[in-house]
């Protein structure tokens, strides 16, 4: 990875290389941060122990630092990546975004990071609300288009969203990725079978290619859901319909969905 003065996309790096001074170095005050192994971390001396517990683990599982994409925006930045790991049985490649919050002079407030649990666990883990949701966002173009009939559990109107070799790709990554209109609606038929899946926006990071939104995930068709949270990458193609959707959250939504296996929003 080329080296990069943005600390939101230099915090896996970092983190892998064990450089708490550079870690620290990236927020404006105390760090802050939300992660779905360890929770809330708050303060330097909390902060200094997960970062080498952190550093510890992923040595152990050989880990390596795919970057994918970031996303800017004036308040914050949204970077993607996969993180290659090898468990005891097999090796996995966890797809995880990294959310900073900015502050001033291009230093952190907050980090915020998302994945599931499922390639690692083979269960997923609720993981509460991390934001309340914001009334005042504003959504455009394809992206209200996407949500709306997310909420509504359209299966045409959200494949009409996605350009022909479009993809939408699982929290759990991995296979569990659906390319090409064919495979879109075989997915979404599954997915929304119970119904829609109204989500509670918070963020919304948008550099006018991709569109960042961190969301609670609260119902499930009929089924109300405790408040989880999540981010979802919607990426717009040339056509200006959605080239790739990628999801980073833990909500168990195949609990409800019409068959097993990994299924998320």
């Amino acid at each position: 990875m080329a080296p990069t003065h943005d600390p939101t996309e230099a915090y896996l790096e970092a983190l892998l290389a064990g450089d708490i001074a550079a870690l620290l170095s990236g927020f404006a005050g105390e760090p802050a941060l939300d992660d779905p192994l360890a929770g809330r971390v708050s303060g330097t001396p909390d902060f200094e122990r997960f970062a080498g517990e952190r550093q510890a683990w992923m040595a152990e599982r050989a880990a390596r630092l795919e970057p994918l994409r970031t996303t800017r925006g004036n308040r914050r930045t949204v970077f993607e990546a996969l993180l290659h790991l090898r468990l005891p049985e097999r090796t996995v490649e966890l797809p995880v975004a990294v959310v900073g919050e900015h502050a001033a002079a291009g230093r952190l407030q907050a980090i915020r990071v998302y994945h599931s649990l499922w390639p690692l666990l083979g269960a997923h883990r609720v993981r509460a609300a991390l934001l309340p949701p914001d009334s005042t966002l504003q959504l455009t173009d394809v992206i209200a288009e996407y949500q709306h009939a997310l909420a509504a559990g359209d299966v045409e109107a959200i494949v009409r969203t996605f350009e022909p070799e479009g993809y939408f790709r699982e929290p759990a990554g991995g296979e569990y990725v659906y390319l090409g209109l064919e495979q879109l609606h075989g997915f979404m038929t599954h997915l929304l079978s119970p119904g829609g899946i109204p989500l509670e926006h918070c963020t919304v990071t948008d550099d006018g290619v991709a569109c960042a939104i961190e969301f609670n995930a609260v119902k499930f068709g009929p089924h109300p859901l405790v408040p989880q949270a999540g981010v979802a990458v919607y990426e717009r193609g040339p056509s200006g319909r959605l080239c790739g959707a990628r999801i980073y959250d833990d909500v168990n939504v195949e609990a409800y969905a019409s068959s097993g296996g990994p299924a998320d929003d």
